[in-house]
């Protein structure tokens, strides 16, 4: 890999002649890639990859892996700064219950405190408090301060002009997951549109991508199938961005035009996983509940659209295991861990949903144990549970459902076709590696 204009460039030296079925090299490439390109400035040191998060060592020099930080978010920043740069302004705050400081208090409260007037509250997909699950949420009111709170996910997506003409500037500050089809990167982009047409100043308050900023995974988005699970058309599955880093790229390269303010965070690095921050977690929606989900949803919510095939919603575990009426649990993990799945292994397991697809109905399925986060794949995995399903159940999978979310016509045809997952994940890497070059530019960390 060569970068023609730093003249940077890798040596990467792997070996994989071993008979047995293992997982494919070429991941590696775009990750190996991703991480140099984030010090490609550091032009005397050595980057070495621990496993855990990449660090800067000299020659000889071994550093223990699994770092212990202390991040502050844009809201922390610009609380350090007393929100100066809102002073005199109405503002329009685009949040829900995860917009916490690192003291936890809410960053309205926070606002307020300091002097900032806020006009309007816009809430995203599961509402201002995070709680619901269901589509058309309506306008409220929040009860501790009186004021309004329009619904980005009702009547309309984004915020309207008669909703922003009372707006000096409008502020996106809300908890991401990493994956192109969680709605709050689309609320972001929306309304970052909205505010371009409008004349109105757009800043994000970063926060870290709790599966790291180093991983990226296809399939990538289709131009035919964006929608609200999917803004921009070359976007995979897994960025490795933060939505600071997605606002500046998608003002850029869908040429938005706005007038952008990211407020970077302070002490976060690419490699961390959400417990190096040392941040609350909070379930960023109803049924995400914890940082093993959000590393298993880019995989096992690619064929949740399928309508037919329950990932989870309505038990103590979504997106931690998968499961139907037509699923026999034990052949099911039988093919699976026979795969030899990289980072991942499989049990036969049995759930009624109390919500979502099934309902009511006991079903089989199996559950997923990450023994290696570092060599996850979880789009892998996600190939790997389509294909393992369709194999062993043939036609039961509505995989045109799965269209919106797995983003590629190419790759649904694959999976349909019961193709070996790890020449499915072949057939997209050079778009993932294009998408990797591109994405350097509007990296902030």
């Amino acid at each position: 890999w060569i970068d023609p204009l730093t003249q940077t460039y890798v040596i990467l030296l792997a070996n994989s002649v071993h008979p047995n079925l293992r997982p494919a090299l070429t991941p590696v490439r775009a990750k190996v890639a991703t991480i140099v390109a984030a010090h490609v400035g550091l032009r005397t040191q050595r980057v070495i990859l621990t496993g855990y998060n990449e660090t800067l060592a000299g020659p000889g020099e071994r550093r223990q892996v699994g770092r212990n930080g202390a991040t502050l978010t844009g809201l922390d920043v610009l609380e350090g700064l007393k929100f100066a740069p809102f002073a005199g302004k109405r503002i329009g705050l685009i949040t829900n219950h995860t917009g916490l400081d690192r003291q936890g208090r809410r960053n309205i409260d926070a606002m307020r405190e300091a002097g900032v007037n806020i006009a309007a509250i816009f809430s995203p997909e599961h509402g201002f408090l995070g709680k619901e699950d269901r589509p058309g949420i309506q306008e409220a009111t929040d009860a501790a301060t009186g004021i309004r709170i329009f619904s980005l996910y009702g009547a309309t997506d984004r915020p309207t002009p008669a909703m922003l003409k009372s707006i000096d500037v409008l502020v996106f500050d809300i908890q991401d997951v990493g994956v192109h089809f969680y709605t709050y990167e689309s609320t972001m982009a929306y309304a970052m549109e909205a505010a371009a047409k409008a004349g109105v100043p757009y800043y994000v308050l970063d926060r870290p991508n709790p599966i790291t900023g180093t991983r990226i995974e296809g399939p990538m988005l289709d131009a035919a199938n964006r929608s609200n699970v999917g803004y921009m058309a070359g976007e995979p599955v897994r960025h490795g961005m933060t939505m600071g880093e997605l606002a500046k790229m998608f003002n850029a390269e869908n040429k938005i035009g706005a007038s952008l303010t990211v407020v970077p965070m302070q002490d976060w690095q690419r490699g961390d996983w959400f417990d190096a921050t040392n941040l609350v977690w909070i379930n960023p929606s109803p049924n995400m509940r914890s940082l093993n989900a959000a590393m298993l949803y880019p995989g096992v919510a690619l064929l949740e659209y399928s309508k037919n095939l329950s990932v989870g919603r309505g038990t103590d575990a979504p997106f931690e295991q998968i499961g139907a009426d037509f699923i026999g649990g034990r052949e099911l993990a039988a093919l699976l861990n026979q795969r030899e799945i990289p980072g991942v292994r499989v049990y036969a397991t049995s759930f009624t949903p109390t919500e979502s697809v099934f309902k009511g109905v006991k079903v089989e399925g199996v559950r997923f144990v990450i023994t290696n986060r570092e060599l996850l794949d979880a789009t892998r995995l996600g190939l790997e549970l389509a294909v393992g399903i369709q194999k062993l159940y043939p036609g039961k999978v509505d995989f045109s459902g799965a269209k919106r979310l797995v983003g590629s016509d190419d790759a649904i045809r694959r999976m349909q076709a019961a193709e070996d997952p790890r020449t499915i994940q072949e057939s997209f890497q050079d778009a993932v590696d294009a998408f990797v070059a591109m994405r350097a530019r509007y990296l902030l960390y």
